[in-house]
């Protein structure tokens, strides 16, 4: 009975979709780097937008740039279902949960202002983790997820300075707010079939998969972390950027609520305690990363580019999860082992200036997934991507341009075995076949 409780409570706070990152990170940081699928991020300084990807970069734009950019996302996550199995060792009830990706917008804001010759500041503003999954409200891992959602907001003031021709050096700090929101069905007539009040529930239609109640859940913080970058540029042609972001530790603090809850359960004190409504707490660390890029410009019409960033996703190894108030107040509810491994992202990309108005980008990069098969769930069905990108820059006038941006990511097909008979939420046997589509655009005026 405490698993189910704690499972629900556990999960509310790891509400990732099926992110395009690997894990549940964002890069859609800006339309000018979505072209080239991201390389050469720490070294190009193509726009204000390098303020997320490397603050020295600042140094290389004009006086003051101002740069609005905007991702329409959709990522496809279709489940089929495989051999499911309740608590009680039945046949699953439900289908494959219909399309569980949500269409969703993510806007980048960045502004860059000159103090000096070799001093600029500036401010951006953007989600770098997050996104949505919902499935259908019948399908056959209810039990397990029905709406997942986790959105950031990163506020990140940088300074950059620059020491010499060679050499830009810059550092920001990071005031984020993280916000997680959880439902999932609960199946009260397994529980009640495994309790002293079996025999209270018969005839009263609190049967396995007959009783489904349901648990929502809430949480949120604000926390601090900060971002370093340098940029050497040994030749009039060639940049090396460095550029290293810090973990963000997150005290998410929130509320757990279950609705549908039979009334012949107020006979049991532990189970009336054990679905009560209250507040949650728990600690969850947004994972550092660290990135080198290379950007070469080969003639007046070609550039090429890439990039190697290695995330901490060790660092994401456990949710421990509390009740912060009622009976069970400070009572530790679950740790719950995630195990997951530091993952690498490669790419490489090609801009070519096809006059003084107009350039074309393509890039291609490799996602590689912190999840294993044994840590994988209908929350964070991640596996390994690829992604094919296009865009092209135009500049309308002097002082201003546009970008866009296109990519597709093929995800690599995924199997899914989460739970086990002999428990609440039973097991979820089956796989995934996802793939995600992400166009940007993008304003840049300078003055």
């Amino acid at each position: 009975m405490k698993k189910i409780s704690s499972a629900l409570l556990a999960a509310a706070l790891v509400t990732a979709s099926t992110s395009h990152a690997a894990g549940f990170a964002l890069i859609e940081q800006s339309a000018s780097g979505m072209g080239n699928a991201f390389a050469g991020g720490a070294a190009g300084a193509e726009d204000a937008s390098t303020i997320f990807f490397n603050p020295a970069g600042m140094t290389y734009l004009p006086d003051n740039q101002l740069v609005i950019a905007v991702h329409v996302i959709k990522p496809s996550v279709n489940f089929s279902n495989n051999g499911s199995h309740s608590g009680v060792g039945t046949t699953m009830t439900g289908g494959n949960g219909g399309d569980a990706g949500d269409l969703a917008l993510a806007p980048n804001f960045y502004f860059t202002k000159a103090v000096s010759d070799s001093v600029r500041l500036g401010i951006g503003v953007n989600a770098p983790f997050g996104l949505k999954t919902e499935y259908d409200s019948d399908w056959a891992g209810r039990y397990q997820a029905l709406k997942s959602e986790l959105k950031t907001i990163n506020i990140n003031p940088s300074v950059a300075f620059k020491v010499n021709n060679m050499i830009s050096l810059g550092a920001g700090v990071s005031y984020q707010r993280a916000e997680a929101t959880l439902t999932n069905a609960v199946d009260f007539g397994t529980i009640c079939a495994g309790t002293a009040l079996k025999a209270a529930c018969a005839g009263t239609g609190v049967t396995p998969q007959k009783a489904d109640g349901l648990a929502s859940i809430k949480g949120d913080d604000w926390s601090w972390g900060y971002n370093l970058g340098a940029i050497l540029q040994p030749g009039d042609t060639t940049r090396i950027g460095l550029a290293y972001r810090s973990e963000v530790r997150q005290n998410l603090s929130g509320s757990a609520s279950f609705g549908g809850t039979p009334a012949l359960f107020g006979l049991s004190p532990t189970l009336t305690n054990l679905f009560a409504n209250g507040n949650v707490t728990a600690k969850l660390t947004l994972p550092a990363s660290f990135s080198a890029s290379i950007f070469q410009k080969i003639n007046a019409q070609w550039d090429v580019m890439g990039d190697l960033t290695w995330t901490e996703w060790s660092s994401f190894n456990e949710l421990r999860v509390i009740r912060s108030s009622g009976p069970l107040a400070g009572q530790t509810l679950t740790v719950q082992p995630e195990n997951w491994s530091n993952s690498v992202r490669a790419s490489i990309g090609a801009s070519y200036r096809y006059n003084d108005k107009l350039k074309a980008r393509i890039g291609v990069a490799f996602d590689e997934s912190p999840v294993s098969s044994t840590a994988r769930t209908p929350r964070i069905p991640d596996t390994n991507r690829t992604w094919l990108s296009l865009g092209a820059n135009y500049r309308c006038t002097p002082e201003s341009h546009v970008d866009i941006g296109y990519s597709h990511i093929f995800v690599k097909d995924a199997t899914l075995s989460q739970g086990a008979v002999g428990t609440p939420a039973g097991n979820l046997v089956g796989n995934y076949n996802n793939d995600i589509n992400i166009l940007s655009l993008q304003y840049t005026h300078t003055f």
